[in-house]
């Protein structure tokens, strides 16, 4: 610092300016210009994440934050839900909100008041009190005090959702937001005021309302809703059972787990298992089934559940054949690249698809074949054990593509049955804080690729956005063509997963490019209380990342 000024280097264009102490990071993207192709939303400060209000008064590195970014729609969707928040209770102070989960392109909430949903002219009242907040332009204000202070406002407020959640930090100080004279917690900074917040709608969704945002790239129009029953049915299906057992947030899970969770762990467990039975005995009723294809994003228990699967297929009489798509594909120089030039492992035709439909062909004819092994070391391709499929036995094939119709395109639909699976949570924070199904996902690919690959938590991360585009077009949009999904979260999982995430993700260094990912979900860790590792079930899913499965993988 020199004559009250300081240095302030940005990341966007390379630029280094010299601003006066205590200019806050609107004032600083003022001075520097900075043109992007998306509205600037957010900041990250040494690579942590920055309300645009803050002031600065060290030297800083400094990269603004654009709206069309993930870190940008995440700002931009929180901010919404505070927006929402505040209309509904202009509007109608007894009405309860809550957002439950990401689904169609938007996200599911409840709106109810006296136990009832919000009728179709009330939603229009609330809706039309965000408009005129976001042309009143409020400010998004933001408060450190002692968290202490903080519980006790928020007990006051009677919002226990969010007092009962501070009271798992651990540090001294906390903070909330606040707009008008509504006060809030959330996860992620928010935008600077109501007006950056210009394009949104909230629609009736089955037995709720789905919270529709803009585009990624094109912030003038809303993504469109696509149709999505069956994956709502095991949602909603995830939410009963939540509710019936008391837990649908952080809070109330950690209470469980300190008093009864050997009891919970069991009991998840034991659905999962009851899931897993019910789709063998679809797959035994259809009767002319040669090939069980099982299908989900990356790191949903695609393996662990296609094991499930054959025990209890076993258990009726059925032999199972097992055979991964992994092992199908391509050589590297074969691999097909994706628009950013970089190899294109989550495409469909990154699969040797014409040996593959050949062998199944000759399975199916009764005749041998020789699968190849995909060495992920060497990067080559090696000769597998021979197998044939007998009459009373059944393929059970699992990997990404696996409801992707194009896969298996010689195969009579009579001859499959296909199984989604997914780690679908509906478990929150607290009410407006809900956590991603994606999140979980991550933390588990994260574990799994630190233990089993030599991988960094730092690669994993960078990756992940890859892998997400993946799944945007090779495989959410065929995951209703599935005869049966399988919701492969378990309740305690994040509890299961934290001691293991959390050394992982602190080797993340401040100036990776990875940092901000990682100190995100070791935020979401903090508030969960962990559990003992050997508690888990050697047949449990999740042993397929923490390691010490029964299942030979």
């Amino acid at each position: 610092m020199i004559n009250n000024r300081i240095q302030v280097i940005c990341k966007n264009n390379g630029q280094t300016i010299n601003i006066p102490v205590g200019t806050t990071l609107n004032e600083a993207l003022l001075l520097m210009q900075i043109q992007t192709k998306s509205p600037i939303i957010g900041a990250l400060v040494n690579n942590k994440p920055a309300f645009l209000n803050m002031g600065l008064y060290n030297n800083k590195t400094i990269e603004f934050i654009e709206q069309n970014s993930s870190i940008g729609k995440r700002i931009y969707v929180r901010s919404l839900v505070f927006l929402l928040y505040k209309a509904l209770k202009d509007t109608y102070p007894q009405a309860l909100f809550r957002v439950e989960y990401a689904i169609s392109n938007g996200y599911y909430c409840t709106i109810e008041m006296d136990g009832q949903r919000i009728t179709l002219d009330q939603l229009n009242l609330v809706k039309e009190r965000a408009t005129q907040l976001i042309e009143e332009d409020l400010p998004f204000e933001l408060f450190y005090e002692p968290r202490a202070k903080i519980i006790q406002l928020f007990n006051d407020l009677s919002r226990p959702d969010i007092s009962n959640l501070l009271q798992y930090k651990k540090s001294y100080y906390s903070y909330y937001y606040r707009l008008g004279d509504t006060c809030n917690f959330f996860a992620d900074i928010l935008v600077p005021s109501t007006k950056y917040l210009n394009k949104f709608d909230i629609s009736p969704y089955f037995d709720g309302f789905l919270l529709r945002v803009p585009q990624k790239d094109n912030l003038n129009q809303l993504e469109e809703i696509t149709q999505q029953r069956k994956t709502y049915e095991i949602y909603k299906e995830h939410v009963k059972w939540c509710n019936i057992i008391g837990i649908n947030n952080i809070p109330k899970l950690n209470a469980l787990t300190k008093e009864k969770r050997s009891t919970l762990i069991k009991v998840a467990e034991a659905l999962h298992e009851k899931k897993i039975a019910k789709i063998a005995e679809q797959i035994i009723e259809k009767k002319t089934v040669r090939i069980v294809l099982i299908a989900g994003p990356s790191s949903s228990g695609k393996t662990t559940t296609s094991k499930r699967l054959s025990v209890q297929l076993a258990a009726s009489g059925i032999r199972p054949v097992t055979l991964s798509l992994d092992n199908y594909y391509l050589t590297h120089d074969k691999t097909p690249k994706d628009e950013f030039g970089e190899l294109d492992f989550e495409s469909l035709y990154a699969l040797d698809l014409p040996l593959l439909n050949q062998q199944l062909g000759q399975l199916i004819a009764g005749e041998t074949i020789v699968p190849p092994v995909f060495n992920f070391k060497t990067e080559q391709r090696e000769e597998g054990k021979p197998i044939q499929l007998k009459e009373n036995e059944i393929l059970v094939m699992e990997g990404i593509h696996g409801l992707n119709p194009e896969l298996t395109a010689s195969i009579d639909e009579s001859q499959k049955f296909k199984v989604y699976a997914s780690a679908l949570t509906a478990l929150s924070l607290n009410d407006l804080n809900w956590i991603s199904a994606s999140d979980t996902r991550l933390l588990r690919r994260i574990i799994r690729d630190y233990k089993y690959r030599n991988y960094p938590a730092e690669k994993t991360i960078e990756r992940w956005a890859s892998v997400r585009r993946g799944e945007d077009k090779w495989i959410f949009p065929f995951q209703e063509n599935a005869d049966a999904m399988f919701n492969s979260s378990l309740l305690f999982e994040l509890a299961s997963i934290k001691r293991q995430a959390e050394p992982i993700l602190n080797e993340v260094a401040q100036d990776s490019d990875s940092y901000p990912e990682a100190r995100r979900l070791l935020h979401l860790l903090e508030y969960v209380v962990g559990i003992p590792y050997h508690e888990i079930p050697q047949t449990s899913l999740l042993r397929e990342f923490l390691g010490g499965s029964g299942f030979h993988y």
